[in-house]
């Protein structure tokens, strides 16, 4: 298979996945268009997935360097993997996603093709935008602050991120006001320094969108490529087991962002997002596996507020 090397740098956090790394790998072999370099950044304890990386994997023509985190968590391990940027591009991606046919080449040519789009993601096959009901509509209306006619790839009121859409009609490049680093592109030049807030710890919940938000305050556009696709077999982990800490980290993490980052500290910016903390709940208590999980999720939340009001 002929393949273009591009100039870009892929960067990789991972920890103890192997199994999915190495299908990663694989499937990004078979792409037409391969990154110019990979940094692996490894918060494992075992050497699996060095010796992955240091094996080397059929027909993938990029150079792959296995580097030691030293810290962990996906935020931190990036902004440690960037550091050894010296091409145009950086692209960021998830450790257990399988990559479509040119999926790294349409994110390569959009990028090109737009000077002022400042980075673009892959669609997520298995994680898109639905159009909402009638309830839900009116929800993300009242806490936009007004009506759209669609709410796909937007973020509204205290930090809700809304996923981008794959629909007939849509044009391949759309616009949207975040993306999602399961699989994205940016400009080197687009980027701060470090890209990620040393606030995202751990599994890093919300660290995407408050870079995105960054990326756009500095003039640049942001887009998803509709025909860029990949599929995210999201795999398990602490942070999926232990539900009251995740939605601790949720409600922590978009907070930092409503009040840090986009820097709302109005009293209706609190109402608005304890009303998106209410209906997330009670769409929980509507189907019987969110109602055994539904104590776990209050009693997270309840952490969180105690620590946001405690400061």
């Amino acid at each position: 298979m002929h393949q273009i090397l591009t100039d870009v740098l892929a960067i990789v956090a991972t920890k103890a996945r192997p199994v999915a790394l190495k299908r990663m790998f694989q499937s990004l072999a078979m792409q037409s268009a391969h990154p110019q370099a990979i940094i692996v950044v490894d918060a494992s304890d075992d050497s699996d997935t060095r010796n992955i990386c240091e094996n080397g994997i059929d027909d993938l023509g990029s150079e792959v360097l296995w580097i030691k985190a030293e810290e962990q968590g996906a935020a931190l391990q990036r902004n440690q993997g960037i550091l050894f940027a010296n091409q145009q591009m950086v692209l960021f991606f998830d450790d257990d996603i399988v990559f479509e046919p040119k999926c790294i080449a349409r994110l390569w040519e959009a990028l090109h093709a737009e000077r002022r789009l400042g980075g673009v993601n892959a669609m997520i096959l298995n994680q898109r935008y639905h159009s909402p009901g009638a309830p839900t509509r009116l929800l993300f209306t009242l806490l936009n602050g007004g009506r759209e006619n669609t709410f796909a790839g937007k973020v509204i009121g205290p930090a809700i991120n809304l996923l981008p859409e794959d629909r007939d009609g849509l044009p391949d490049i759309v616009p949207v006001e975040w993306l999602n680093t399961t699989c994205t592109m940016y400009r080197r030049e687009a980027l701060p320094s470090p890209p990620f807030d040393s606030f995202f710890r751990g599994y890093s919940l919300m660290e995407d969108v408050a870079l995105s938000i960054k990326v756009g305050e500095r003039g640049w556009k942001l887009a998803n490529v509709r025909k860029a696709r990949i599929f995210h077999d999201s795999q398990s982990g602490e942070h999926k087991s232990d539900v009251p800490s995740r939605a601790e980290m949720e409600l922590i993490n978009r907070h930092y962002v409503m009040t840090k980052v986009l820097r709302k500290h109005g009293s209706l910016e609190y109402l608005r997002l304890a009303a998106w903390e209410l209906f997330q709940l009670a769409s929980l208590s509507s189907s019987f596996s969110g109602r055994k999980q539904l104590f776990a999720h209050v009693a997270g939340r309840l952490r969180a507020v105690r620590k946001i009001v405690s400061g």
